[in-house]
């Protein structure tokens, strides 16, 4: 199965480079390009890319805006997109995030991060790397200073599944850290997803960061 990708930036070359580094796959084809935000929109409604890779910063509609409209609360059949962002501690991240993105990576993450990012968004995952998005979490978030008593009711092993998410783990490493299977790690996300009130995988790792469930032990 190809992976179609749609690649906004306003940067002519950052655009070239991310395609070369794409179309390399074998899985994975890039099928349009906006330098803009309003282009951007307007071509992923009108191709319906598998995944979106969008930059932060662009004329017109920026990064946030973009995910916005493709990704965000109330958008009937949402997008997978993955935000781009040149800066470690950029703070529209966390907009983005709370937008509806997949997830985000840095510009200078390389070519087996961004590919990683695709591949995980298609998957219905969401890229949350130790070393990039729990990083920025722990920077943009403002976690309460206890644990919530009222909270919504998770099991321990559902919130063991939390915690795992806001370390960056894929479906397929937490369930080998857990000893479940893949089936029961997906139906385990769904119901955390459905007790929350949350969208996708990206809003449980910002909501364990807020309510500091990942710093438990």
């Amino acid at each position: 199965m190809t992976i179609h990708v749609l690649i906004a930036d306003d940067q002519a070359m950052i655009r070239s480079g991310l395609r070369l580094i794409l179309e390399d796959q074998p899985d994975i084809s890039v099928i349009a390009e906006a330098s803009d935000g309003v282009d951007a929109i307007a071509q992923a409604r009108r191709l319906r890319p598998d995944v979106c890779l969008v930059d932060i910063r662009m004329p017109r509609l920026d990064g946030i805006e973009v995910t916005r409209a493709l990704a965000g609360p109330g958008v009937p059949n949402p997008m997978r997109v993955i935000v781009v962002t040149t800066f470690d501690l950029d703070e529209y991240v966390y907009g983005a995030l709370r937008g509806g993105a997949a997830g985000f990576i840095l510009k200078d993450a390389g070519p087996a991060l961004l590919v990683e990012a695709v591949r995980a968004a298609h998957n219905g995952d969401a890229l949350v790397s130790p070393s990039v998005t729990v990083r920025l979490l722990r920077q943009l978030t403002t976690p309460v200073r206890q644990p919530d008593k009222s909270l919504p009711s998770l099991s321990e092993r559902e919130i063991e599944v939390v915690r795992e998410i806001a370390r960056g783990r894929t479906n397929l490493e937490i369930g080998a850290e857990l000893f479940i299977s893949l089936s029961t790690v997906k139906s385990h996300v769904s119901t955390i997803q459905t007790k929350l009130g949350l969208r996708n995988r990206t809003e449980i790792a910002v909501w364990a960061w807020e309510h500091r469930i990942a710093e438990t032990t």
